[in-house]
């Protein structure tokens, strides 16, 4: 049963290193020791988007990581294809019965030769509820090398519902949360000028407020773009309140 303490410390935890923390070490708990985490609010058909604007968040080792999403395996991946279609959770048993029936793709063969080389073989993934067609979350957890799928099932059987919602809820609270991924962070001053063109303010307006010239808010307009990987300032202010860098309180 999930304790009310831990549900505290999730739900106020200040950073995604804070959350990622408890939440790995509780999954570890019984007896997933690898945790995958993506989210994307750019997936357009059957692209899921520029990799350099997910949200990534894993404690599988680099060797397993650059190549299942620096090499782009991803794509490929049979649970990673079921997430994008289905909801809930779903044992990787499935994976197993379509091995069985030869049904898997070249490429979906591919990865899972590359997953059991790193021992990558039994789990649970779980795909959560989009309010967009754009965006789309899944975890996938992986179970220590030693245990088989009988024995993930098995705790899936006793405590899947827990499990659940505790990864729902680690979720909702990385939307909350500041992530820059592949960006720099915004620089304090480069934050105020974005946050005042949310605000619907001119540069001219934005000079006046802070006491700058026009230049130099548009200095910081430029560094800010630059930062965040984008080439207008609307971009700008979209992704970095999609990165919660903007309105947000100091930690």
């Amino acid at each position: 049963m999930i304790s009310s303490r831990y549900l505290d410390a999730l739900t106020t935890a200040t950073s995604i290193e804070e959350l990622w923390s408890l939440h790995t070490n509780r999954m570890a708990s019984y007896g997933f020791d690898r945790l995958l985490y993506g989210f994307t609010r750019y997936r357009f058909g059957s692209s899921l988007g520029d990799p350099d604007d997910f949200v990534i968040l894993t404690n599988h080792p680099d060797s397993y990581t650059e190549g299942f999403i620096g090499g782009g395996l991803y794509k490929h991946a049979p649970m990673t294809k079921w997430a994008l279609e289905n909801e809930g959770s779903c044992s990787w048993r499935a994976m197993a019965e379509r091995i069985a029936k030869n049904s898997l793709t070249p490429e979906e063969r591919d990865v899972v030769i590359f997953n059991l080389s790193h021992k990558v073989h039994a789990g649970y993934s779980i795909s959560f509820r989009s309010i967009s067609p754009r965006s789309k979350g899944a975890i996938a957890l992986t179970a220590r090398p030693d245990m088989v799928q009988d024995d993930v099932d098995a705790i899936w059987e006793e405590h899947g519902t827990d499990i659940t919602v505790m990864n729902n809820i680690v979720h909702l609270k990385i939307m909350t949360l500041p992530y820059y991924g592949a960006a720099r962070g915004l620089t304090k001053r480069q934050r105020e000028v974005l946050e005042w063109v949310g605000d619907g303010k001119t540069t001219q307006d934005i000079a006046t407020l802070l006491g700058l010239t026009p230049a130099t808010v548009e200095k910081h307009l430029r560094l800010a773009r630059e930062a965040l990987n984008v080439e207008t300032t609307a971009q700008a202010v979209l992704k970095a309140a999609f990165q919660n860098q903007m309105f947000v309180l100091e930690p």
